[in-house]
């Protein structure tokens, strides 16, 4: 940006010439972006003439089969490579439109038998799976009005190019034989006219450059309408998590009641049997031996005290008292305190405290994780982070440690936390490349009063 000073002199602005870099690289960027949804809309348009086309006709081919039972074991190789190219077109949706489709396929038991009945079982539940049929129907959409769709931002790019070759003279060899040639709306038969074409060529050049991402996006957003799950199936999905949820939540209460019934019989209740009986023993050494009298006083006191401490020890491990009166954020802190390694904890939790059940979940929760990292990641420092926005209770627990933890099996304490966040709706990522560090964040839910 300049400016003219009163001496006649030119005043440069650099913020000016900021300006303009900054306005040269978004349009750069916009032309990039386009031209990319172009190339990306004409390669999905070549996929969807061919790979779509050819698994609808073995898919019909391999279906039919099934009256003469060879299609009983095609059948479910052939769906299992059409879930294949489906979800290979939901990884390309979110990868290049950020449009997210949910898998909706039901899972597959894990207790199949195998031969003859197990394929025929197969096969029956794989037709059974709502999701199969709308499969079946995106293929069939795919190949007709999704490679039209896929292939509208390639022509907005390519179009444009012939309205340069009819300029550069060649419009005469389109209109051999005395006929105009059409370009769009514009009748092609002079170089002024095949100018005009480069004209309304430079409009379609430009509309392509403002909206190709937006009809690439649409192309996904048709994809989405018929591979994502309709209402029903959400539904369903969704009763299955609750229940899975609800068995687990049992499992879990049965198994902490079984521990602490364990704790008890095996620990404060076996010192509060043995110190009954060196009473009784004083009661009768008192007169006669005051001196082993007092030595099995000092014993019963002992035995007294670690009693209490395993019953506070039992107690916090059910709901501690500092989560019951001072909330999430001081429990963790008091957690923290106790670990051998330096722990650093940031909490945000303004708007208040989450329902009791919810702040249990995520402590012990937090609890788990960190334990793990102390026994397992061979960091020498932990940060958690605990806040809550947007109506989600957000909690990440990072070490800097050795990794490796997302390769924990089924049986690990992660699937554990994994479950008893489930039962809240909760959902539990971990990042831990090998060589670290690990992030374990978990998120919860609900609001807080």
């Amino acid at each position: 940006m300049t400016l003219a000073g009163g001496t006649g002199k030119t005043v440069h602005m650099p913020g000016g010439r900021a300006a303009e870099e900054r306005l040269d690289t978004m349009m750069a960027t916009k032309i990039r972006n386009a031209f990319l949804a172009g190339i990306r809309g004409l390669a999905l348009m070549i996929v969807s003439l061919t790979g779509s086309v050819i698994l609808f006709t073995f898919t019909i081919v391999s279906i039919v089969l099934i009256v003469i039972g060879v299609g009983l074991f095609t059948t479910p190789a052939v769906l299992t490579a059409l879930r294949g190219y489906a979800s290979q077109r939901r990884l390309l949706a979110a990868k290049w439109s950020d449009v997210r489709i949910p898998v909706p396929y039901r899972p597959m038991p894990t207790d199949l038998r195998g031969g003859f009945v197990g394929q025929v079982e197969r096969c029956t539940l794989m037709l059974k799976d709502p999701a199969t049929w709308r499969d079946f129907l995106w293929l069939l959409a795919d190949m007709t009005v999704g490679s039209v769709s896929a292939l509208l931002p390639a022509v907005l790019f390519l179009y444009p190019v012939e309205s340069l070759v009819l300029a550069a003279g060649l419009w005469r060899v389109f209109a051999d034989g005395g006929d105009a040639y059409w370009y769009g709306p514009v009748r092609v038969d002079s170089q002024g006219t095949a100018l005009l074409a480069v004209a309304f060529g430079l409009v379609i050049f430009h509309v392509g450059i403002r909206y190709n991402p937006a009809l690439l996006r649409a192309h996904f957003k048709l994809t989405k309408s018929l591979l994502g799950p309709t209402n029903e199936m959400t539904l369903a999905q969704r009763v299955d998590h609750l229940t899975e949820t609800r068995h687990d939540a049992v499992d879990t209460s049965a198994a902490e009641l079984r521990r602490i019934e364990r704790d008890l019989h095996d620990g404060a209740q076996a010192r509060l049997v043995a110190m009954g009986m060196n009473l009784g023993t004083i009661e009768a050494l008192v007169e006669k031996d005051p001196a082993q009298a007092k030595k099995l006083l000092a014993m019963a006191r002992e035995s007294s005290a670690e009693a209490l401490a395993e019953l506070r020890d039992l107690v916090r491990g059910i709901h501690p008292p500092v989560l019951a009166e001072r909330g999430l954020g001081d429990a963790v802190r008091a957690l923290a305190l106790r670990l051998p390694i330096e722990t650093e904890v940031t909490v945000e939790l303004a708007g208040g405290r989450a329902e009791a059940p919810v702040e249990s979940a995520a402590y012990f929760a937090v609890s788990e994780v960190l334990t793990n990292a102390v026994k397992h990641s061979g960091a020498d420092r932990v940060y958690a982070d605990i806040h809550h926005a947007d109506g989600m209770l957000r909690i990440s627990v990072t070490d800097n440690g050795r990794g490796g933890a997302a390769a924990a099996g089924p049986g690990s304490g992660l699937s554990g936390v994994e479950r008893r966040l489930g039962t809240f709706d909760g959902v539990l990522a971990v990042s831990s490349p090998a060589g670290g560090p690990t992030m374990v964040t978990m998120e919860i839910p609900c609001e807080l009063s």
